[in-house]
């Protein structure tokens, strides 16, 4: 990476800033990867994701903020303190998810349950297929009842925390769903 940037113009000229789009695109294509590729496949992509951890990492260490050693020594660090049950002589706790959230809210100083959640979307991409199915006429049955936006997000919510309260991955189930219209929509524009 550092011959890249020094090297290649393209890469020279990179910021964490203009990297963001990149850095998204390639974790939502190890997501991809897991839920419909091989291992080939998945070993690609989390190679193509890893070079935007160093990328990153590169950009911090020739401005004199932080290096790739920071960043893995950091990690270690983290699941050392969040594991005492593993790396040290803790009881391994009954509720480890909220063990886990108990040590991050500490450490983070959150006070909100909200803190700290990313922004995540695959909303976005069921928006897409379902807008790409209608505008290319293809032949799939979606529903079209008229809704209004407040209807739609009171639904949502709804629907999300019956699915937490379910143990359902509402996220998951949603990725899934949209993977299963994209083979419908598939399958129709072969037949067609």
């Amino acid at each position: 990476m550092t011959a890249l940037r020094v090297g290649c113009p393209w890469d020279a000229e990179q910021t964490h800033r203009s990297l963001v789009t990149y850095l998204v695109e390639e974790a939502a294509e190890v997501v991809e990867a897991i839920e419909t590729g091989s291992d080939d496949h998945l070993c690609e992509e989390l190679g193509d994701l890893l070079l935007q951890v160093v990328f990153h990492a590169e950009i911090a260490r020739t401005e004199g903020r932080f290096s790739i050693e920071d960043v893995a020594r950091g990690i270690a660090d983290k699941l050392v303190a969040r594991h005492p049950y593993v790396f040290g002589d803790g009881d391994v706790p009954d509720d480890l998810m909220g063990s886990w959230e108990a040590r991050k809210r500490a450490e983070k100083g959150r006070t909100s349950a909200l803190d700290g959640i990313p922004p995540l979307d695959a909303l976005a991409r069921t928006m897409k297929v379902v807008s790409r199915a209608r505008s290319h006429g293809v032949d799939v049955s979606l529903p079209d009842e008229p809704v209004t936006a407040s209807e739609v997000g009171e639904s949502l919510v709804a629907l999300v925390a019956r699915a937490q309260a379910s143990g359902v991955d509402a996220d998951q189930a949603l990725r899934d769903a949209v993977r299963a219209l994209e083979a419908d929509l598939r399958s129709a524009e072969g037949s067609a």
